[in-house]
């Protein structure tokens, strides 16, 4: 099982790569933590910490990084069971 808090997702509003990743969220209905790195300073140290730079989106599990939406949302999607 996965806790939800071990969960976050790096993105920022107008990104459309992270638009994509947001809405299948939606969709889903899965609620993780989401960090807007251009409006929360701390999360863009956080993710540029974990990862070694600021790209999003970056969907953070259990401290390591995940990069590019379609593999975020193919994580997800194999993973939701244990998510929700």
């Amino acid at each position: 099982m996965i806790k939800k808090d071990d969960i976050k997702l790096y993105h920022f509003s107008t990104c459309p790569f992270c638009v994509r990743v947001r809405q299948y969220l939606l969709e889903e209905d899965i609620q993780i933590q989401q960090k807007d790195i251009l409006l929360d300073d701390d999360a863009k140290k956080d993710l540029l910490a974990i990862g070694g730079k600021t790209q999003v989106p970056c969907l953070v599990v259990s401290g390591k990084a995940l990069y590019e939406s379609s593999d975020i949302i193919q994580w997800i999607e194999s993973n939701k069971s244990q998510i929700k």
